[in-house]
């Protein structure tokens, strides 16, 4: 067909006018041929040639041909007499293309026809084989008999747990971390939020206050959380990955097509599945992470690269990115990854030194306090508003006797609770009510002291003050502060001393598993005691003894070590209302000692009401604390006249 047109176009390669005009006339009629009379009208006015086709000037109806043929309705210049032979030329050109081209497609839709044809019977076959499996279904008796139990199953439900119903549903609940809270929220409704780490003891409104800080963050004017802003939730004690990659349920993972099964439509075609993990779900919001401190190393580092990226990258050595049967979606997950711009709660019961080093350094500090024995009081009584029952006062007051953690208070309420209605409901009240009794009048539960104490011999709980018999003073015994953990501990600090039946040959024994710093103390302890009274201690036969066999992490049990050594030598009596901490220097100084709030939040706990710590600890302390008398002193002369 080409050579064809070549040839009915070749003898009219003249340039007079009246041969162009045979020649454009020719061009015409070649077009209606090919397109015929109808679509070549649309052709022309689809590309605004309908006009200058129907002139009857030559320069006008070649530039028809151009709008035609170039299929570009933009070119408005009419070429000169001369500039026509050219023109027809290379229109020539290009109608000789588009003729070739659409010889290349016919051959190709034969050779498509032929294919069809070759399978007609295989795709009847399987379209025969897809209906058949239409009509009888997945479903058989037993599946249709696991399915209704699954519906009946699902149709069952428990109540809330007491602890969701007892929650706090604002920040203004939350007992205790007023200033916790608005460090936290400050931190978040900036217009350039930070990530956060909430330090605290377990039980005191980490968790809860992490779920309301964002929605209260919405309701102010700076922040940069949308109303939809998501909060995701997730425990860093039970995250786990492969490092392999091939599973990720924080940062997302790739399923390649072959051993981990894509979707069927990508399998089949070798394509591989990025699945976005958490923290693409809380993109634009918070991802809150319980217990980061015990998430795995490796895969707080991963994170550490998301929190800088603000996206995740997936990579593959099945992704082709010049296969087309690849989906958009999975493309862009390929070649931009999945976005992960988010702002990181995170909330442990760890000190700060067991934390990453990197991960701090990304994130600010904030700090919850343990809760008072007041707090602790308050929350039981809002709990029992919330249950609708009648809560004793004795019982409030047993209640902060034994737990420190909100979650231990609602825990010990809910078991009051239900003993109290078991024994109503079995019993019968005191005035002899029997529950659903014709005329009964319904009046709130009663919790006594007596269902509380019911409820802690039940559950063998101890007590969190110490079981002081006598605040009389007492001769070779002193209390001590440790630091463990968030609240702390309480050393009761003891010494005997026996005169040595030869001179010169008396001993020291102390029990081991304080640990060697408590030790070296001792000895330092017994040194300084040589020097401020000229006692020679190997005159004596010395026990002491940390009671309980607590483990004693640094030197600030010095001063107490040393009152102790001094009590039971000279049998003089100590004050039991006081507790010492401090590390003592050869000299017979108090130097400073670290742990303080913890030291501090134990004496409270152990009903402590004075403590005596070294000059150079002196510092401005939590209002909380502001119940406890604080006593600096620089050195043993000072700590005589505050503990004898």
């Amino acid at each position: 067909m080409l050579e064809a047109v070549q040839e009915k176009l070749f003898h009219l390669q003249g340039t007079g006018k009246e041969e162009l005009k045979k020649r454009v006339r020719a061009f015409y009629d070649f077009l209606a041929g090919m397109y015929g009379a109808d679509r070549l009208v649309l052709k022309a006015a689809k590309f605004e040639a309908l006009s200058y086709m129907r002139s009857k000037q030559l320069e006008k109806r070649v530039l028809g041909l151009q709008k035609m043929i170039l299929e570009d309705p933009t070119l408005e210049k009419v070429p000169s007499l001369k500039e026509i032979p050219s023109i027809l030329e290379q229109l020539q050109e290009r109608t000789a293309d588009v003729l070739a081209q659409r010889d290349l497609q016919d051959s190709i839709e034969q050779k498509v026809n032929v294919k069809l044809h070759e399978r007609h019977e295989e795709y009847l076959k399987d379209i025969k084989m897809e209906l058949l499996k239409e009509e009888s279904g997945p479903e058989n008796p037993q599946t249709l008999k696991k399915y209704a139990w699954l519906e009946k199953m699902h149709s069952i439900a428990l109540s809330r747990p007491a602890i969701e119903f007892l929650r706090p549903s604002s920040l203004q609940e939350i007992v205790g971390q007023e200033r916790g809270i608005k460090a936290l929220m400050s931190k978040l409704v900036s217009p350039f939020p930070q990530h956060i780490i909430i330090y605290g003891p377990p039980g005191v409104g980490k968790t809860t206050a992490a779920r309301l800080a964002l929605e209260a963050a919405k309701s102010l004017p700076h922040t940069p959380f949308g109303k939809s802003a998501p909060f995701v939730e997730v425990d860093g004690t039970t995250l786990r990955w492969d490092p392999r990659e091939t599973t990720n349920p924080l940062l997302g993972s790739v399923h390649d097509p072959i051993y981990q099964g894509a979707k069927k439509e990508l399998s089949e075609g070798g394509i591989p599945e990025p699945k976005p993990g958490l923290v693409t779900e809380a993109h634009g919001g918070v991802l809150f992470i319980d217990e980061i401190g015990e998430m795995d190393p490796h895969l707080q580092n991963k994170l550490l690269k998301v929190l800088e990226d603000k996206k995740v990258h997936f990579d593959s050595a099945y992704y082709d990115p010049t296969n087309t049967q690849v989906p958009k979606y999975i493309g862009k997950l390929f070649e931009e990854g999945a976005p992960a711009d988010f702002i990181l709660i995170a909330a442990t019961t760890k000190s700060p030194g067991e934390i990453s080093p990197a991960l701090k350094s990304r994130c600010s500090s904030v700090y919850f306090e343990p809760l008072s024995p007041e707090d602790i009081k308050k929350i039981a009584i809002d709990a029992a508003q919330k249950l609708e029952v009648e809560l004793a006062p004795e019982a409030v007051d047993i209640i902060s006797g034994y737990t420190s953690e909100g979650r231990g208070t609602v825990n010990l309420l809910v078991d009051a609770y239900g003993l109290a209605l078991y024994d109503l409901e079995t019993a019968g009240d005191k005035d002899g009510r029997v529950p659903g009794e014709e005329g009964a009048q319904i009046k709130p539960l009663y919790l006594s002291a007596e269902k509380l104490k019911e409820v802690i011999q039940t559950n063998r709980l101890s007590p969190l003050g110490l079981p002081r018999n006598s605040q009389d003073p007492q001769v070779g015994k002193v209390y001590g502060l440790a630091a463990a953990g968030y609240l702390g501990t309480v050393l009761e600090v003891e010494a005997v001393a026996f005169a040595v039946s030869e001179k010169g040959k008396g001993k020291i024994r102390f029990n081991e598993a304080a640990g060697a710093m408590a030790r070296d103390s001792v000895f330092n302890a017994a040194s300084v005691l040589r020097k401020v009274t000229g006692l020679d201690v190997n005159n004596y036969d010395l026990h002491i003894n940390i009671v309980g066999g607590a483990s004693v992490d640094g030197p600030s049990a010095g001063a107490a070590l040393f009152l102790a050594l001094y009590s039971a030598t000279k049998e003089v009596p100590l004050r039991q209302d006081v507790a010492v901490s401090g590390e003592l220097s050869l000299q017979g100084k108090l130097k400073p000692v670290g742990g303080l709030l913890e030291k501090l939040y134990a004496a409270r706990a152990g009903s402590i009401g004075e403590v005596i710590l070294p000059q150079d600890n002196c510092c401005e302390l939590p209002s909380s604390l502001k119940e406890i008398k604080i006593t600096y002193v620089s050195d043993v002369e000072q700590l005589f006249t505050c503990v004898l």
